[in-house]
């Protein structure tokens, strides 16, 4: 049987400066998604596109959710193999390609996970696990273009 999960969230838009959308340089990109029992998240647009470059854009949103989300899986698949992960970080990059007319998509993420584990035999299971995570990564199964992985792992003390 299927399961569904539901999610909500309530986004404001915050960037009237007091005429509204009279002009494409009248208003600010600025909104709030606002999540029952969580702090806000204050986002824009990218600075390309007239945005405030101290807040969240939506492209780097749906990068950390891919990154995130990868990593996760990758966790719980390395608790189930007895591989004991010490740190995980990634920096994660994507690439957006934006046509003559305005409109663009996003063309490849990579991610890019450091991984320090516990024991050298560990290191050569961190390849099966990233693909069975990418495999299983909701978000990554809900775009359409390729996730790419270019990961390191290390041995270090727990």
């Amino acid at each position: 049987m299927n399961k569904q999960h539901h999610y909500t969230t309530n986004l404001t838009w915050t960037g009237n400066t007091g005429t509204g959308t009279a002009n494409y340089r009248a208003y600010e990109r600025a909104f709030e998604v606002h999540i029952d029992g969580k702090p806000v998240l204050k986002g824009s647009s990218d600075p390309a596109f007239r945005g405030d470059a101290t807040r969240y854009n939506p492209e780097e949103l749906l990068l950390a959710s891919l990154s995130s989300c990868h990593m996760l899986w990758f966790l719980h698949f390395c608790a189930e193999a007895g591989v004991m992960v010490t740190a995980y970080t990634d920096a994660a990059t994507a690439i957006m390609q934006e046509d003559a007319d305005g409109n663009g998509r996003f063309t490849e993420a990579t991610l890019h996970p450091n991984v320090t584990v516990t024991d050298e035999a560990m290191v050569a299971r961190l390849d099966e696990l990233h693909k069975k995570a990418n495999k299983f990564c909701f978000i990554a199964n809900s775009v359409n273009f390729p996730i790419k992985h270019e990961a390191v792992g290390l041995v270090g003390a727990s």
